[in-house]
């Protein structure tokens, strides 16, 4: 079993939570937000959709330059994240199914506008930047679902909001 097969599990685990999380988000309310300095809830859905495909990015380069990056299209639906999250979340998944174990260990560069800002294997840049990042933005999410009175599911067994049976 190569590296990229081990991480399946976490991926697809952490994967179906967040889709949860996508699937309730409130296209009535995409431009809320809970301070001034905070993203809205449309901008947090879209990067929930997105970081899946990070994966691709890391396995197939060797670096990125973040301030040379086309910006993506910003979807503005619950119907298009969770389309885009989909698409994401299958290419990542086939993509660590075939990935060899020395791609996994080679280095990959996060820069910014030709700045190094970051070097890791590839491997901590998917726990760290893909699996890592979307857990801390899914639960940010969270919080903008409990204090606009969006039922929470449960990620890790139930949570206040599932019925216990």
């Amino acid at each position: 079993m190569t590296i990229g097969q081990m991480l399946l599990p976490e991926f697809d685990q952490e994967m179906a939570s967040t889709r949860k999380i996508l699937e309730l988000v409130p296209d009535d309310k995409l431009d809320w937000k809970i301070h001034e300095k905070s993203n809205t809830i449309g901008w947090l859905a879209h990067h929930l959709s997105d970081i899946p495909g990070w994966t691709m990015a890391t396995i197939h380069q060797d670096e990125w330059d973040e301030g040379k990056a086309e910006k993506p299209e910003i979807t503005h639906s619950r119907e298009a994240y969770l389309k885009t999250f989909d698409k994401n979340v299958a290419e990542a998944r086939e993509a660590l199914e075939n990935v060899d174990d020395q791609t996994m260990m080679k280095n990959w560069r996060f820069l910014y506008n030709g700045q190094e800002i970051f070097t890791l294997p590839k491997l901590a840049v998917i726990r760290t930047w893909v699996i890592n990042h979307i857990i801390h933005h899914r639960g940010i999410m969270t919080v903008y679902y409990r204090v606009n009175n969006i039922p929470v599911p449960g990620m890790y067994g139930p949570s206040a909001d599932d019925n216990m049976m």
